[in-house]
């Protein structure tokens, strides 16, 4: 009997149906997207790692944000930079589950950061007399290494189901691989796959959800409660600030799970809605921190207006002392 269980390497890959003439133009758009993102997280990154006074909770957290950003931005890129410039839309299997493994890391990762995020500001604007002595370097090192070793665990095990069960079709219904596409690829009872990746979804959006309603609730309340104007306009941006990233990658994130259920709905809009979310948070992310954080804006522009601000960066690095006194 012939092999039921399609055992090939290479998989084919839905296209964005680029006409020839739309190459070119496809190209330095994505190579420029790319490019936009990579550099403006790569500065943020520098900025908090090379100034010893933005080694605070704040700044740690917020460095994570960058990371995460470049890890599911690079995923989806260079695979469709590469795709566009050899007009090829096959892809090995285990370069379609790499992609898929950091592109769920990507989401999982950013929802948990908010979400450390959010707490780290309740507690410096509902607490700020305990600060110093909750959001000690020790513990916000256990709450990043727990974030990252959550996304690791949560998303190991997702993949670890997906990739003990046999193919038949080598097909993906998306511009690039995520779980679900590698699922569809399954001839056999995936009932286990679908109870855990609904059950891990379900957990990181109630546990994010109900620490970011509740932090945000608190600040709130204590911003009212204050008597000092400036206080409480910074306590309300930075709530404002958190709140926009977190409520467009959710808006983002559901559009998308809409728009697979929807039959009728363009190919080419389906497309778009699935990218948007590796696309535009990557790309506000550090237009937003980097304008909206008052200490990385003004180390920004100080190093910016600098002739010599590469050297500057260096001596940070090497004598904390220059950096103060640059200050």
């Amino acid at each position: 009997m012939k092999n039921p269980y399609n055992t090939s390497s290479t998989l084919t890959l839905q296209s964005f149906n680029i006409p020839p003439e739309g190459v070119i133009p496809a190209f330095l758009f994505a190579s420029l997207s790319y490019l936009i993102i990579f550099f403006c997280n790569l500065i943020l990154i520098l900025t908090i790692v090379l100034h010893k006074n933005l080694h605070q909770p704040k700044h740690l957290f917020l460095l994570n944000m960058p990371v995460n950003d470049l890890i599911g931005s690079s995923a989806f890129f260079l695979q469709l930079i590469k795709e566009i410039v050899t007009d090829s839309r096959s892809m090995e299997h285990w370069a379609c589950v790499a992609q898929a493994f950091f592109i769920h890391i990507y989401a999982a990762g950013t929802v948990l950061i908010l979400t450390a995020m959010a707490y780290d500001r309740y507690v410096a604007i509902c607490l700020p007399l305990k600060y110093n002595v909750i959001m000690t370097y020790a513990h916000v090192a256990r709450i990043i290494s727990a974030v990252w070793v959550s996304c690791v665990l949560l998303i190991g095990v997702l993949f670890y189901l997906l990739l003990r069960l046999p193919r038949c079709r080598s097909k993906i219904t998306q511009v690039y691989c995520d779980n679900p596409s590698l699922l569809s690829l399954v001839c056999a009872n995936t009932a286990v796959n679908n109870i855990y990746g609904l059950g891990m979804v379900a957990f990181t959006q109630v546990l994010a959800n109900g620490m970011i309603l509740y932090t945000y609730l608190q600040i709130l309340v204590a911003c009212f409660l204050s008597k000092r104007s400036d206080t409480k306009a910074k306590a309300l941006q930075t709530c404002a600030t958190h709140l926009f990233v977190f409520l467009l990658l959710e808006c983002l994130g559901l559009f998308t799970i809409i728009s697979y259920r929807i039959k009728n709905l363009p190919q080419n809009f389906r497309k778009f809605l699935g990218s948007s979310t590796l696309i535009f948070p990557p790309t506000l992310n550090p237009i937003i921190y980097g304008l909206k954080t008052q200490e990385i804006r003004n180390k920004l522009l100080q190093n910016l207006r600098s002739p010599n601000y590469g050297q500057i960066w260096t001596a940070s690095v090497q004598n904390p002392a220059h950096e103060k006194s640059q200050d």
